[in-house]
C-alpha cells in the first residue's frame, strides 16, 4: 500500500533509532541518516551497508530502492539535487515500508 505524500507517521519523525523493513524486520537506516527534504516520505541520504539493494525503474527515470533481504519496495533514490548532505542522495521512503524501532541498536523481529 502506497500512502499519499506528508501522510506517513515517519515523514517528521526525529527520535534516535532505526528503521527497519516493515516486510521482515531487517534494519535498513539509522535515524541520524534522516532528514527533512521537504518531498513528503521519510527521507535518508545513506542506508546500512548492504541493506539496500537498488535498481533502475522500467521507464528509466527512477532507480527503485528494496530490502536486500526480502525484496520488499522501500520506495526510489535520487541522486544530485543538491542536499547538503554527505551522499548528496535522497532515498524517498514510504512509511509503510519501514518501522520505527527506538535504540542504540538495530533489532530484528
Amino acid at each position: 500500500m502506497h500512502r499519499p505524500r506528508g501522510t506517513g507517521e515517519y515523514n517528521k519523525l526525529s527520535a534516535d533509532g532505526f528503521y527497519n523493513c516493515a516486510g521482515c524486520g531487517t534494519a535498513l537506516y539509522k535515524s541520524v541518516t534522516k532528514f527533512d527534504s521537504g518531498c513528503g516520505w521519510p527521507a535518508f541520504y545513506e542506508g546500512l551497508p548492504g541493506a539496500i539493494n537498488r535498481s533502475p525503474d522500467p521507464d528509466g527515470r527512477r532507480t527503485e530502492i528494496t530490502c536486500a533481504a526480502c525484496g520488499g519496495h522501500m520506495g526510489h533514490v535520487f541522486k544530485g539535487e543538491g542536499f547538503k548532505m554527505p551522499t548528496d542522495e535522497r532515498h524517498c521512503v514510504n512509511s509503510v515500508s519501514i518501522k520505527f524501532i527506538p535504540g542504540d541498536a538495530p533489532a530484528s523481529s
